[in-house]
């Protein structure tokens, strides 16, 4: 079993241009869940819930340093992409984003944005973005 280390992993994202931005380069945290709506299918006189599986659904948390680099940092594209309110193609490498590694894509919103100023810290930013439709696991070409 390989071990990978959260160091190399990668996330691009697309901008309001399509071009996709390595706002991997900024992150110190990447997540992706994924989930299934369960229905309640317990009839009367069950002794312990049922369920039918649903729809799968997945978001995206990213958080890391502040930057507004114009046009690549994570401030302009993510606070672009959340007003403009655009479904847009994303790539998440968690072993890194080469030539034969894992990759997830598929399409996302920007839900949320936010940046914050501690007193004693460093900027930092973080956004949650929505899947839409499902996530492709394949290979970087």
């Amino acid at each position: 079993m390989a071990k990978i280390h959260g160091k190399d992993s990668a996330f691009f994202i697309e901008d309001t241009g399509a071009v996709y931005r390595a706002i991997g380069d900024y992150c110190d945290n990447i997540e992706m869940d994924g989930s299934v709506d369960m229905a309640d299918s317990t009839t009367i006189g069950k002794e312990a819930k049922e369920f039918l599986p649903g729809l799968d659904g997945a978001a995206i948390t990213l958080s890391g340093k502040w930057d507004n680099v114009v046009t690549v940092g994570p401030d302009v594209v993510l606070s672009a992409l959340k007003v403009a309110k655009l479904p847009v193609g994303f790539r998440y490498g968690p072993g890194g984003g080469v030539t034969g590694n894992v990759q997830y894509s598929g399409s996302c919103y920007v839900e949320r944005y936010a940046v914050s100023s501690p007193l004693e810290g460093i900027v930092k930013f973080n956004a949650t973005l929505r899947v839409t439709g499902a996530v492709a696991r394949g290979a970087f070409a």
